[in-house]
């Protein structure tokens, strides 16, 4: 989880030292270095199961295992995955894609009905997922997952195994796209209907993708090695990408120093000066938002006084040059930068980064108007992050200014992963650190999070008015009606401020010279290891 002004989210091929091109690919072939990848992603992810994920960590390794209808290319653009083609009807309702004759690593062919099985199973209202909604779009498979339909009404269907037709309930130029992303993709039926326990024993782990995990050593590392069964098997020049799950990120630097890791995808804040200076960091554009959540369900923060009072008593640009220091650009919005409107600028450009101010005095104001003069009388409240030291580092901060602004006491509280997650999830918090990635360019994505009871709310915040304004913006097939309802909800969004926003995202790395090919999006995963190889 991790911004740049002037390029659209555009994906960025790694290319240091000048490679590209057929040269890059020769040169490839030629390598005689070991064509393996040691990449930290940081910490242990919480499911492999596609349909369950809803972290960055979960969704990057999953990228390189999986693949689904379309695949996103290294500059942004959507290119057959297991799909060789599609056809779309003028209405914008009827999808017909056509697969490309491909197998699973256990050597089953890939079929439509490996996809209406697999959105099924995402749709299911007992394995209750989280990133169901994503499959709302299809007719039919919001009332199937609210448990007032059927599955056989969810509008997907294979025509025959190379054929799959998918419906839609209204016109939707985002749902392409969307059909990259891991609870889209695809399950091994017969080994899911053998056991679900799949996602957890990496000997009955099946895949179509790039690569195939052959070890899992839990908070250790995951190994995955070229998938021979791959439809482009011929195109992944890695043998191996041992992906480790190191949390400590010091502890990840000192390995990189040390020559064990070729890649980590965080850097440790106190290095972050000295590694730009010499530039032996790598920033990336990163079309994310950095934010803490309120749980709305209990006090002080049901009170949306309470809830802009903390967001207005704190310095982002303090927060920002002396924590983050990687180029972050202070919000004042939600949506970040690097998402389109309907007229081809920026989103958040036309909208501008201003719903509301740092203002200390106001802020005090609205407090004592909420009952607490001085921050007298407030309860003891926390702030939940996960054990990530930057994110504690953010954390301290803000509980200073808080302190020093305010005049109230917030505690931190760290959590691993997994745990964090699941808390974040059943609102077993005060404040809660998030951060978001777009899981396709639309502003939708980072919109449609907050509706009443939306898999991926985790606020308690319901609003009537910005539910009706998430649906006339999914039912509204003309690009700028749709575009002016999700500018209406951001602003009853920042108004209530369930969510506060505090910087837009850049994507710093470390990243050996010698590692090539790397896509690193600006969105939905760390890296892309398809193409990668090491020179």
């Amino acid at each position: 989880m991790r911004k740049i002004f002037l390029i659209l989210a555009a994906l960025l091929v790694i290319a240091l030292t000048g490679c590209g091109g057929g040269k890059a690919g020769e040169a490839a072939g030629k390598a005689k270095a070991p064509q393996v990848i040691r990449y930290n992603v940081c910490t242990e992810p919480e499911t492999l199961d596609p349909a369950k994920s809803t972290g960055q960590p979960e969704g990057t390794i999953l990228t390189n295992m999986f693949e689904g209808l379309v695949r996103y290319g290294p500059h942004n653009e959507i290119k057959p995955g297991i799909a060789r083609e599609w056809n779309i009807s003028p209405d914008g309702l009827v999808y017909t894609f056509k697969l490309r004759e491909a197998k699973w690593s256990n050597g089953d062919p890939v079929t439509a009905k490996d996809f209406v099985y697999s959105w099924l199973r995402a749709l299911d209202p007992q394995n209750a997922y989280e990133y169901a909604y994503q499959l709302f779009y299809v007719k039919g498979a919001e009332e199937y997952n609210s448990g007032k339909g059927r599955p056989e009404d969810v509008a997907v269907r294979a025509v025959d195994d190379l054929t799959l037709e998918v419906t839609l309930k209204a016109p939707a130029p985002q749902f392409l796209g969307l059909t990259a992303f891991p609870v889209l993709f695809p399950v091994n039926p017969g080994v899911d209907r053998e056991t679900r326990d799949w996602p957890k024993v990496m000997e009955k782990y099946v895949v179509n993708g790039p690569f195939k995990p052959v070890k899992w050593d839990h908070n250790q590392k995951i190994e995955l090695v070229k998938n021979e069964k791959y439809w482009d098997a011929q195109g992944v020049k890695l043998e191996k990408l041992e992906i480790y799950l190191i949390d400590n990120i010091d502890t990840g630097y000192n390995m990189y120093k040390a020559g064990q890791l070729d890649f980590q995808e965080e850097v440790p804040t106190q290095e972050m000066a000295r590694l730009k200076a010499a530039n032996e960091v790598k920033i990336f554009p990163d079309a994310s938002v950095y934010f803490y959540r309120f749980n709305v369900t209990k006090k002080p923060f049901n009170d949306p006084r309470v809830r802009r009072a903390f967001a207005m008593a704190i310095n982002r640009g303090e927060i920002v040059e002396k924590v983050a220091q990687a180029g972050q650009v202070p919000a004042y919005a939600f949506v970040p930068y690097g998402i389109p409107d309907a007229d081809g600028k920026d989103f958040r450009q036309n909208a501008g980064n201003q719903f509301f101010e740092e203002d200390v005095a106001e802020a005090k104001r609205l407090l004592a108007e909420a009952g607490y003069p001085e921050g007298k009388g407030f309860p003891r409240v926390s702030i939940l992050t996960n054990a990530h030291a930057g994110h504690q580092k953010v954390a301290q901060a803000i509980q200073q200014m808080w302190k020093q602004n305010l005049g109230v006491e917030v505690g931190i509280t760290v959590q691993d992963w997994k745990v964090y997650l699941d808390s974040q999830d059943n609102l077993n918090y005060d404040i809660c650190r998030s951060g978001w990635s777009p899981d396709y360019l639309d502003p939708m994505t980072f919109i449609d999070m907050f509706v009443t009871n939306g898999g991926n709310n985790d606020t308690g915040w319901s609003d009537k008015e910005y539910d009706a304004l998430v649906a006339r913006a999914n039912f509204t097939g003309g690009q700028k009606a749709r575009m002016e309802a999700m500018h209406q909800a951001e602003s009853i969004l920042m108004k209530e401020m369930p969510v506060m926003p505090i910087y837009f995202y850049t994507n710093p790395n470390l990243i050996k010279d010698n590692v090539k090919g790397v896509v690193i999006p600006p969105f939905a995963v760390y890296a892309d290891f398809k193409n990668a190889y090491v020179e």
